[in-house]
């Protein structure tokens, strides 16, 4: 990362801008940092300038404790404000939750867009999953079982156990043990990880939500619940994207809803 900024709790961020023209602010999701969304940043860099940033406690940013989801809200005010004073966000994941919370708190922003934040509310026995996810996460993270959480997380995407035991053997797995701690950032943006309705009903800007059409349809009815949540919501499908979603495809909608 080529910049850094501090946040109101004196939290050092760092972040890389790219491209010309209205400035759009790229959040990551769980397990990620600024750089995994450097490839759609350069997507967009021929018609906006692209920051990505390492949230706290990954990457090159720094992480004071004790975490609240607030504090990361106050990262992207002093992004916003190191940036030129207000800025479009996007979100992907649970970064894609941060956004939304940071929005309904009244942040300069002009306009946004999330891809496939995963409310579970159509999730056949989501809230339970996640109040479980939630239980054994903080345990292992609390015992010092790295690994332990980082399998946890790897389960609750739908990963199969012989994809986790490669994984574990592979030579990533250091560094997803080292992010390990920040899952439970990841899950206090989340929260109960059902949709906030009443906090989505104060969202003030436009705002896109975006799913991918080869993804599960809970994943698919959840963007959709948002764009119905926020007063000036839309949804749209990317059709044959994943949660993994392509830079290719992403870039040009993203670019053409955020500078309208």
């Amino acid at each position: 990362m080529d910049n850094k900024t501090t946040s109101r709790d004196g939290t050092s961020l760092a972040y890389r801008v790219t491209g010309e023209g209205p400035v759009v602010i790229l959040v990551s999701g769980a397990m990620s940092t600024g750089g995994t969304l450097a490839p759609l940043a350069e997507r967009l860099a021929d018609r906006v300038t692209a920051v990505v940033y390492d949230r706290r406690g990954r990457g090159a940013s720094g992480d004071t404790k004790p975490y609240e989801v607030a504090r990361e809200v106050e990262d992207l005010a002093a992004l916003l404000a190191a940036v030129g004073g207000e800025a479009a966000l996007f979100g992907v994941s649970s970064g894609g939750a941060l956004v939304l919370e940071a929005l309904a708190d009244g942040l300069p922003v002009t306009r946004a867009a999330v891809y496939e934040v995963p409310y579970a509310d159509h999730l056949a026995g989501g809230a339970e999953r996640e109040a479980v996810y939630k239980e054994n996460l903080n345990r292992a993270l609390a015992e010092g079982r790295r690994g332990d959480a980082v399998e946890l997380f790897l389960r609750l995407t739908g990963l199969g156990e012989e994809v986790i035991r490669r994984a574990r053997q592979s030579p990533m797995w250091p560094g997803m043990e080292a992010a390990a701690p920040s899952l439970a950032y990841d899950d206090a943006v989340m929260a109960d990880g059902l949709l906030p309705r009443d906090r989505l009903a104060a969202v003030p800007v436009p705002l896109l939500a975006l799913a991918g059409g080869a993804s599960p349809e809970w994943m698919l009815r959840a963007c959709r619940d948002i764009a119905d949540a926020v007063p000036r919501g839309e949804y749209r499908v990317l059709e044959g994207q994943t949660h993994m979603v392509e830079p290719d495809v992403l870039g040009p909608v993203l670019a053409d809803y955020l500078t309208a």
